[in-house]
């Protein structure tokens, strides 16, 4: 036997259980007519909604738990973080320093190339094929180099942000608030006073 509630509200005992009660849940009754199992109703649409919604909730706190974790290992302190963040803010800012000191050196040498052939111009003759190419080349080179530079700049807006939301993330999971400034320390001076 099935005991279920019909569409006025009714609790009705039948040996069949119609389409649109089973869908609200039913017991089933054995012969002395106690409860042996409970149907639950079907789902609603919001009941779906609300069951895929805890899933990606529970899928985004997985996934959380296992950066947290992967940030632990590297850092213990938020202070960890921020020397980190100076170190790698400062070799990029060596690199592009570099970069520049490539670019002065290859300036110097196109002068050079650009006076020599302004010279042979002057004095009538033709300036060698060499030499133009050359002289593209030259400038090729700082084009890319200025490009390499523009990019690297990007990059460290990118990587400070990272680093930021790194440290933020470690005050709160360690409970620790960082101690250092986020701006890096100004470069050791050789010279004594």
């Amino acid at each position: 036997m099935y005991r279920y509630v019909d569409k006025s509200g009714q609790m009705v005992i039948s040996n069949t259980v119609p389409q649109e009660a089973s869908t609200r849940g039913y017991d089933i009754l054995n012969d002395q007519g106690r409860v042996v199992e409970t149907v639950a109703p079907a789902p609603t649409a919001a009941d779906l909604a609300e069951r895929a919604a805890s899933k990606e909730r529970e899928q985004k706190a997985q996934q959380q738990r296992r950066a947290d974790a992967k940030l632990l290992r590297r850092y213990s302190h938020p202070d960890d973080a921020v020397r980190a963040m100076h170190r790698k803010l400062n070799e990029m800012q060596s690199l592009s320093q570099l970069k520049q000191g490539n670019i002065s050196v290859i300036v110097n040498q196109l002068d050079e190339e650009q006076s020599r052939a302004a010279d042979m111009e002057r004095s009538g003759r033709d300036i060698p094929e060499a030499t133009l190419n050359k002289i593209d080349r030259l400038q090729s080179q700082v084009r890319d180099i200025e490009r390499e530079i523009a990019i690297q700049k990007s990059d460290v807006e990118t990587v400070r942000k990272q680093f930021m939301g790194d440290i933020r993330r470690l005050e709160k999971i360690t409970g620790k608030e960082r101690t250092l400034s986020l701006e890096p320390p100004p470069p050791a001076s050789n010279s004594q006073s």
